[in-house]
């Protein structure tokens, strides 16, 4: 399992709608939504709480 490091939801590493490589981690999101909310600004999300989930 996983966090969507957007919205915090809970989400399954093999079923995730979503992931994306960044500073060397998987992140994986609930939704498109999610992923593009990331992208938009990867710093805001990719904390360092976020990368040990």
């Amino acid at each position: 399992m996983a966090r969507d490091p957007v919205c915090g939801m809970t989400v399954s590493k093999e079923s995730a709608p979503a992931k994306e490589m960044y500073k060397g981690h998987t992140f994986y999101f609930c939704s498109d939504a999610c992923r593009q909310k990331f992208d938009e600004n990867k710093d805001k999300y990719a904390t360092p709480a976020a990368m040990l989930m």
